[in-house]
C-alpha cells in the first residue's frame, strides 16, 4: 500500500511550478555554503569516528557495524557529490566542483564531477523514458524475491563489487590501442592512491593496518554496493506512472536506522529532488512537508520504509 491511495485522475505534474510558487521555489533552492561544508564534515567525521572506535575496541561486532556504517557513508560521499553535480553544494561553482573532486570523489575511485553531471542531467530530462540513461536500473522491476535475494547475496559477498571495481580499473588503464597504458592510469588514479596511502599510514601508526582493508576496502566492495542497489530500486523501480513527476519517482520515508545504514543525507526524498532539482538535499524534507500541506500526498508515490518499498519491487 502507498502512504495514501493515489489519485490518478488528475493531470500529470511535469514542473515544480505546477505546484510551488516562485517564492517557495526560491526558498527551497537557497544554497548554504555552511550547510554544504557541514555535510562533508559530518560524513568524514562519522567515518573517522568508526575507525577510531574499531581501532580501540577491535572485535567482530564493532567490525561488522563499522563495515555497515562506513559503507553507508561511502554512499553518503556520493550523495553529497550528487548535490555538487547539480551545482547546489556550494554557491561558487568552481569551488563546488573542486570540493566534490577532492573531498568526495578522489578518496574512492572518482575524479571530476563533470562527466557524471553531463550523464546525470540527461536522466533528469528523460526520467523513465526510453532515452533515460538510467532506465536499465529500474527496468528489471518488479522482479521475483528469489532474484532479489541472489542480487543481494552477490553484493554482500563482494561479487558485484569486484566485478564493477575491477572493470573500472581496467578501463582507466586501457590505452587507445586496447592494451595497458600505465601512464594514463597512474595519472588518473595517482591522487586517489595517495589519499588512500595516507589512510593506510594512519592505520599502520595505530598498529592496525588490517583495519584499512576491513573498514575501507571491504565496505566499498560489499555494503556500499548493497545499499546503492536498494537506493536505486527505491528511486525508480516499479513506479506506477512513467509520465507523472509525482509517480515516476519514489520517496521512501526512512526511519533513523535506515538513515544510518541505508539512506544518508536525505537521499530517500527522491521524488522531491526530481520535482525541484535546484533544492539542496538538506531542504528536501521541507519540500516534502510543503507537498503534504498542499494536499499532494495522495498523488505521490511514497513508501513507508525500505521494506515496504522492496515488497513493491519484489512482490511475493
Amino acid at each position: 500500500m502507498n502512504a495514501t491511495e493515489p489519485t490518478v485522475d488528475a493531470a500529470p505534474v511535469q514542473r515544480a511550478r505546477d505546484i510551488f510558487s516562485k517564492e517557495e521555489i526560491r526558498e527551497l533552492s537557497r544554497i548554504s555554503d555552511v550547510r554544504g561544508a557541514l555535510l562533508i564534515a559530518h560524513c568524514w567525521a562519522t567515518i573517522f569516528a568508526v575507525w577510531v572506535v574499531c581501532a580501540i575496541w577491535t572485535n567482530p561486532v564493532t567490525i561488522l557495524l563499522g563495515i555497515m556504517i562506513v559503507g553507508a557513508r561511502q554512499l553518503g560521499l556520493g550523495v553529497i557529490s550528487h548535490d555538487a553535480a547539480h551545482h547546489i553544494l556550494f554557491r561558487n561553482r568552481k569551488f563546488n566542483d573542486w570540493a566534490a573532486e577532492w573531498f568526495l570523489n578522489r578518496p574512492l575511485m572518482g575524479a571530476s564531477v563533470v562527466p557524471y553531471r553531463q550523464y546525470h542531467l540527461v536522466h533528469h530530462r528523460f526520467t523513465q523514458q526510453e532515452n533515460d540513461p538510467d532506465l536499465h536500473l529500474s527496468a528489471p522491476f518488479p522482479t521475483t524475491r528469489a532474484s532479489m535475494r541472489r542480487k543481494m547475496v552477490r553484493d554482500l559477498t563482494g561479487q558485484t563489487g569486484w566485478k564493477q571495481r575491477s572493470a573500472a580499473i581496467r578501463n582507466i588503464f586501457r590505452g587507445e590501442d586496447g592494451g595497458v597504458d600505465w601512464r594514463k592510469g597512474l595519472v588518473r588514479l595517482g591522487p586517489n592512491i595517495a589519499i588512500n596511502m595516507a589512510f593506510l599510514s594512519g592505520f599502520i601508526a595505530a598498529g592496525k593496518p588490517e583495519l584499512y582493508v576491513l573498514l575501507w576496502i571491504v565496505p566499498n566492495l560489499t555494503w556500499e554496493l548493497l545499499v546503492a542497489r536498494i537506493r536505486n530500486i527505491g528511486e525508480h523501480g516499479a513506479v506506477p506512472d512513467n509520465e507523472d513527476r509525482l509517480r515516476n519517482t519514489r520517496t521512501t520515508l526512512a526511519n533513523p536506522l535506515e538513515r544510518l545504514f541505508i539512506a544518508p543525507y536525505f537521499v530517500n526524498y527522491h521524488l522531491e529532488h526530481h520535482l525541484l532539482v535546484s533544492c539542496p538535499c538538506y531542504r528536501l524534507p521541507a519540500a516534502h512537508r510543503m507537498l503534504k500541506d498542499k494536499g499532494m500526498l495522495p498523488r505521490m508515490e511514497v513508501r513507508r520504509g525500505y521494506l515496504d518499498m522492496l515488497r513493491v519491487a519484489a512482490p511475493a
